[in-house]
């Protein structure tokens, strides 16, 4: 085990090797083999699925796949997601995991206990897909927070069922499970979010704030709540999404580091070339919402892009500590940024600095891409739910940037926090009742009161409420 207490923190993780170019390399000693795709195959820009390894020891993932924390199941005939439903003479019933009907041939490891053998192209390597991008997003944030992670549900059940609903135009995180379902493009063309990473990352960044912080009871919790719900599940997928070899190679190499370029960072569940459902680089205030709000991804936006916008002025501070840029060209994108012509300028600076020292700007990616992981982990553990707004994760931010670097990235913190409003006021009221895409408010993941399995009192009131409204 390598050890680090960078930042004041006491970081373990599995010894692992360095490239050439400076990245780090995915392999634990022991673990078992998967390949995924970054991002969607139907992208132009994505090639062939990259081998990572997750940290469950090889021979210890059976068929399905399924391990000790989750496990596949692709279902033959299930018809609805799990939830609670309206039942007969008045009652609720929930609907919830085991799902023990008939299933697809499952995907099943070869004699070395790896999945890395099953072409793309099949179900089984949709299963496999999808068990892999999970787990290894687990391990990722299981790094960050320096423990294992636990689930909301833990009391009822001890492995996260992983099933797909083909023909369900959604994916969502619920009580015991994460559901996949499709995406269909403008053109009628179907995208199985299976292979999205980028999506199943961000849902299992849904139960990650659910364990951590907890689940509003409702739906008159703070608004900012469930904005920061969308913002934290991003960016569990975005700063996965950085350890990908071929994600941080192919990152540079399009960008020269100039990440506020239209790039495979800063979009978030891409489902084709020039389609996603949001992205982080934005220009998204909190004066948009001062009376009141509707959409809980849109509210997401202006967290994700302060985040974001932390990120990248983080990764400029280290490219310029590392001497690959200058500070008149850190001070020239600052001060452009915005601005119509921003590209047209800083984008030739950039490419002139990257081609001297490709692997010094990897280099500084990766340990911007650690700082916000680290920094995350720490603010999201910190948080409460009985407190919980924008400014609160600012001012968290802010104590634990002074724990982690001793204030050092407080000036950059404040900025692009305070630009967007985060800390000066705070959004308006909810106007419209939560509808059935809301993630953070939902009868999909209210956790049922104990000795009751179904209707009557033993109902929590996000579900009676939600029923009520006809979700």
């Amino acid at each position: 085990m390598a050890t680090s207490t960078a930042w004041g923190l006491t970081i373990r993780w599995p010894d692992q090797g360095v490239s050439d170019m400076g990245y780090v390399e995915t392999e634990h000693a022991g673990g078992t083999r998967f390949r995924l795709f970054p991002q969607l195959p139907s992208l132009t820009q994505q090639q062939e699925p990259e081998t990572v390894w997750v940290t469950s020891p090889a021979g210890t993932v059976g068929p399905g796949p399924a391990d000790h924390r989750m496990y596949v199941v692709d279902p033959v005939g299930k018809d609805r997601a799990y939830g609670y439903y309206p039942g007969p003479r008045g009652s609720t019933v929930h609907y919830r995991p085991p799902w023990q009907g008939p299933v697809f041939p499952q995907a099943s490891p070869d004699a070395d206990g790896h999945f890395d053998h099953i072409e793309p192209g099949s179900y089984q390597f949709q299963q496999a897909h999808a068990f892999g991008s999970i787990r290894f997003t687990m391990d990722i944030w299981e790094r960050y927070f320096e423990r294992p992670l636990g689930f909301h549900f833990r009391d009822h059940y001890d492995q996260l069922e992983i099933v797909f609903l083909r023909g369900l135009d959604n994916a969502f995180a619920g009580f015991g499970s994460i559901e996949i379902g499709s995406y269909t493009l403008k053109t009628g063309d179907l995208v199985e979010f299976g292979l999205s990473f980028d999506v199943l990352s961000h849902e299992f960044g849904h139960l990650i704030i659910y364990n951590e912080i907890g689940l509003p009871s409702t739906t008159d919790a703070n608004g900012e709540y469930f904005g920061f719900h969308e913002s934290a599940a991003d960016m569990v997928a975005l700063i996965s999404l950085a350890h990908f070899d071929s994600a941080v190679v192919g990152l540079l190499e399009a960008t020269s580091g100039n990440l506020y370029c239209f790039n495979r960072l800063n979009r978030f569940g891409e489902v084709s070339d020039n389609e996603q459902l949001r992205s982080a680089s934005n220009s998204t205030t909190l004066y948009e919402f001062e009376h009141g709000w509707e959409k809980e991804h849109k509210l997401s936006e202006v967290m994700t892009g302060a985040l974001f916008d932390i990120w990248v002025d983080v990764f400029h501070e280290n490219l310029l500590d590392r001497g690959l840029i200058s500070h008149a060209l850190e001070d020239l994108s600052d001060r452009l940024e915005g601005d119509p012509n921003y590209q047209q300028v800083i984008q030739p600076l950039f490419d002139a600095a990257y081609a001297q020292n490709p692997g010094g700007f990897a280099d500084a990616l990766i340990a911007s891409r650690d700082y916000m992981g680290f920094a995350m982990a720490e603010v999201w553990t910190r948080l409460s739910l009985d407190t919980l707004d924008y400014a609160d994760v600012y001012h968290t931010f802010m104590a634990v940037d002074h724990t982690m670097t001793g204030g050092q990235y407080h000036r950059i913190i404040a900025l692009n926090m305070e630009r967007r409003g985060i800390g000066r006021i705070t959004a308006g009221p909810r106007l419209a009742p939560p509808d059935e895409k809301s993630h953070a408010f939902s009868s999909r993941i209210a956790v049922p009161d104990e000795g009751h399995h179904c209707c009557g009192g033993g109902v929590p009131y996000a579900v009676r409420r939600a029923l009520a409204l006809g979700q």
